[in-house]
């Protein structure tokens, strides 16, 4: 194709915020039909997070597994659509629940219409780690990944995950490993694990002492006898003391010990008249 085939003018910027709009609000309604039917017979559509180039035959698939799953689940837009004559631009964020740092994918798409219909797609992410109190400190890079899931699929992971440990509370066994929550997530051991190493930045297994931490201290805060902490790091999953005090201190900043005499102390304050 040459520029002469695409000549943009007004009148062409406004054809092409047509389909664009329509092709959002598909996506918001998640209308399968509806998105399929804006691609045009000759689309290529490039995700460049799993090196990946995909025509029709292979888009259907791909929509679905991506479309979002609640009605009224939106994307955060970082930014307005931006439309020039037969191209747009869309960016937006998927952030990832369960690390222990912020992550985020930060996702553009540039979208070119031709006859009316979508005729080309290149697609990207970056992966951006920002700062617990929110500024955006930390680091991003592009990320990549051949796992076979886009970046909108690991951020579905990461709550999937999220909802499995909340749900089920899978971190009590002691004995818990990567095998037993692949299988009963539906997702494989590569995948959980690039997701955590790669994207979130740590362990499995310091993914489920955080989350046999969070366990303890929601039971301390709804009354737990804080005079056996011992006992109830056990009953959180932890199978040894160390690695529970290492847990502890890493996410508090404190000894278990100290932070009991701060709740303790917080007590009496708020219970004086």
């Amino acid at each position: 194709m040459h520029a002469s085939d695409f000549p943009d003018d007004a009148a062409q910027t406004e054809r092409t915020r047509e389909t664009i709009l329509r092709y959002h609000l598909s996506w918001k309604h998640r209308d399968l039909d509806a998105v399929m039917a804006l691609y045009h017979p000759d689309i290529e559509y490039n995700d460049f997070f799993q090196q990946r180039t995909m025509h029709l035959a292979d888009l259907r698939e791909y929509v679905e597994n991506n479309l979002p799953r609640r009605p009224g689940e939106l994307l955060e837009h970082v930014d307005r659509i931006r439309i020039d004559g037969h191209t747009a631009f869309i960016q937006y964020r998927f952030a990832l629940q369960g690390g222990e740092r912020l992550a985020s994918f930060r996702t553009g798409e540039a979208i070119t219409v031709r006859d009316g219909l979508i005729w080309r797609i290149n697609e990207y992410a970056t992966l951006v780690h920002e700062a617990r109190s929110g500024g955006e400190g930390g680091s991003s890079r592009p990320a990549t990944s051949r796992l076979g899931l886009s970046a909108r699929q690991l951020s579905l992971l990461a709550q999937d995950l999220q909802d499995y440990f909340h749900k089920h509370r899978p971190f009590l066994d002691p004995e818990l490993d990567l095998q037993q929550v692949a299988a009963a997530t539906g997702y494989s051991r590569n995948q959980i694990s690039h997701l955590l190493n790669q994207v979130l930045g740590q362990s499995f297994y310091r993914y489920v002492n955080q989350a046999r931490l969070q366990h303890l201290l929601d039971g301390l805060a709804a009354g737990s006898d804080p005079g056996r902490v011992d006992e109830l790091a056990f009953a959180a999953g932890f199978n040894s003391l160390s690695a529970f005090y290492k847990c502890f201190r890493e996410r508090m900043g404190m000894t278990p010990k100290a932070y009991l005499k701060q709740i303790s102390s917080r007590a009496r304050t708020q219970d004086k008249p």
